[in-house]
C-alpha cells in the first residue's frame, strides 16, 4: 500500500503560479508512475499529468500543457506540479496518485490516492 500526502494548494489570482508537493511513503518499490488528477465541483475528476519514476517520460492533458509541469524527486519519493499562469478553470482539488501501469492517464490505471489539497483561482 502507498501513501500519499499532498500539499502546496491555496488561494491564488488569475496569471499567478503555485506548486503542489506529493508526498509518497509505504510500498512504493512496484509504483511505476505518479499523476495528478483534479475534479472540479459537480464535474467529474480528470486527469491533468503523470510521470514515470524509474525513466523521465511525462504526460500532460492538452489543457495544461505549456502551463503546468511535472516533476519527481526519487530521493524524496516526492513529485511536484508547477502551475504557472493559472486560470479560473483550474480551480478545483487536486488529487495525486500512484500507478503500477506502466503509462497511466486513466482514474483506474492509479490504485492509491492521496486526500487532495484545494486550488482556487480567482480575483
Amino acid at each position: 500500500q502507498v501513501q500519499l500526502v499532498e500539499s502546496g494548494g491555496g488561494l491564488v489570482q488569475p496569471g499567478g503560479s503555485l506548486r503542489l508537493s506529493c508526498a509518497a511513503s509505504g510500498d512504493i518499490s512496484n509504483a511505476f508512475a505518479m499523476g495528478w488528477f483534479r475534479q472540479a465541483p459537480g464535474k467529474e475528476r480528470e486527469f491533468v499529468a503523470r510521470i514515470t519514476w524509474r525513466i523521465t517520460s511525462t504526460y500532460y492533458a492538452d489543457s495544461v500543457k505549456g502551463r503546468f509541469t511535472i516533476s519527481r524527486d526519487n530521493a524524496k519519493n516526492t513529485v511536484y506540479l508547477q502551475m504557472n499562469s493559472l486560470k479560473p478553470e483550474d480551480t478545483g482539488v487536486y488529487y495525486c496518485a500512484s500507478s503500477t501501469v506502466l503509462y497511466p492517464r486513466a482514474t483506474v490505471d492509479f490504485a492509491s490516492w492521496g486526500q487532495g489539497t484545494q486550488v482556487t483561482v480567482s480575483s
